[in-house]
């Protein structure tokens, strides 16, 4: 089942405003048992763009949706030529103090999961084990006609040798590896198939319009069941695939907690919303619990 995409929110009721207090999300981590959702407000600090924040993508660009990329080869064709010249960027950034954070949490036993909307692989480059990548890895590539799959490092050496000397400047990139360009810029850029099977490659991430796989969703469900709080860090929670565990947790009672510098769709739900900058935010609730941060490694 394909989900209509959605790129916008708009509150229908008031939302009790943010907070600088970050006490009560001291006091759950230091109960441990958290499990941390985190978006792309997360990433922001290390040059990955969000969304729907100030200045946020969605302003710019509209995201490639499942249901163009299969229809449509020229579509196929303008993602692969934007998303190749992205890598070269996006595959360079590195975690930031919040991504160590939450490595540093895990190390020491606070956490009981973390979930990941982002595609972007920091969490794992900081040291958190065992991430549920919610919306999949832009580090991977799946055939859809055979599902064979592949790194992505290995696509992007084909794609330089098959377009040498592809090279536009890009007017910004996105928070899913897509760089801005126009159709002129992206030419008659060549699209490879898949080495298997001849068939049509795709990141292995989840584009809008596209369902979460089941059994991922359900795998993430029961880690909100086991878990004693739920932690939602640099989420607007604007899609559905993150706010149902955001309402799983409410009504099941689990306290939910939100660090995001603005509002959110899962503000109604929340005991608090913290509106501060994840990295500072973590660093200083790091301080009070004495748990040191460590340096996030190369990707």
């Amino acid at each position: 089942m394909r989900m209509r995409p959605t790129l916008s929110w708009t509150p229908t009721q008031e939302l009790p405003p943010g907070t600088t207090d970050l006490e009560p999300i001291a006091d759950v981590l230091r109960t441990g048992g958290v499990l941390v959702l985190s978006g792309a407000g997360i990433s922001t600090e290390s040059g990955i763009p969000d969304y729907r924040g100030e200045g946020g993508s969605l302003s710019r660009h509209t995201p490639m949706t499942y249901q163009d990329f299969t229809a449509s080869a020229q579509a196929r064709r303008r993602y692969w030529a934007r998303s190749h010249l992205g890598w070269r960027t996006f595959g360079r950034a590195r975690p930031n103090a919040g991504h160590r954070a939450v490595a540093a949490f895990g190390r020491h036993g606070l956490l009981s999961g973390v979930i990941t909307q982002n595609v972007d692989g920091l969490h794992q480059a900081a040291g958190t084990d065992d991430v549920v990548e919610l919306h999949g890895g832009l580090d991977r590539v799946v055939c859809l006609s055979c599902g064979a799959l592949s790194p992505r490092r290995e696509l992007a050496r084909r794609l330089e040798e098959a377009n040498a000397g592809f090279a536009p400047v890009a007017a910004g990139i996105n928070p899913d590896g897509d760089a801005d360009l126009t159709d002129e810029q992206v030419g008659d850029f060549r699209v490879l198939p898949c080495t298997v099977c001849g068939g049509v490659l795709k990141p292995d991430v989840v584009f809008f319009g596209e369902a979460v796989p089941p059994q991922r969703v359900e795998h993430c469900r029961g880690l909100v069941r086991a878990a004693a709080s739920l932690l939602v860090l640099g989420s607007s929670l604007t899609v559905m695939s993150g706010l149902r565990f955001v309402r799983q947790a409410a009504r099941a009672g689990t306290p939910v907690l939100i660090v995001n510098r603005d509002p959110t769709r899962g503000d109604g739900h929340a005991l608090t919303r913290v509106a501060l900058p994840l990295g500072d935010a973590l660093t200083t609730v790091a301080g009070r619990l004495g748990v040191p941060l460590g340096r996030g490694g190369p990707l």
